[in-house]
């Protein structure tokens, strides 16, 4: 189980600016991180959410936090147990080639 665990990519999901609504497209992302996380219930889930950098520091932080929030919530819907799952709102991050880069949340499964 750890090595296949270790070979788990980083599942990323995307979201518009100044937004937490989940795309289809994100939806499906979330529903492979659930197959994997329930397919191994004691690995561990971080999920880390990242915002684009904005004038101020405190609402790309909050912004961040709350993608991660809605990316959490939408894998205990999809029945993860919350116990499994631990979150961080990470806050601004710049990428000036692709600014969409910015707008995501990271979920990594296992030791990745």
């Amino acid at each position: 189980m750890g090595a296949q665990l270790a070979a788990q990519p980083v599942r990323v999901v995307f979201f518009e600016d100044d937004s937490i609504g989940v795309s289809e497209e994100a939806k499906a992302v979330i529903l492979d991180a659930v197959a994997v996380a329930r397919r191994y219930p004691g690995a561990p889930v971080r999920v880390l959410g990242f915002s684009a950098p904005e004038p101020g520091l405190a609402p790309t932080v909050a912004l961040s936090r709350a993608r991660a929030e809605r990316v959490v919530n939408e894998m205990v819907a999809a029945g993860v147990p919350r116990a499994q799952i631990t979150q961080q709102g990470r806050g601004a991050v710049a990428f000036d080639a692709a600014p969409i880069q910015s707008r995501r949340v990271e979920i990594h499964i296992g030791g990745n």
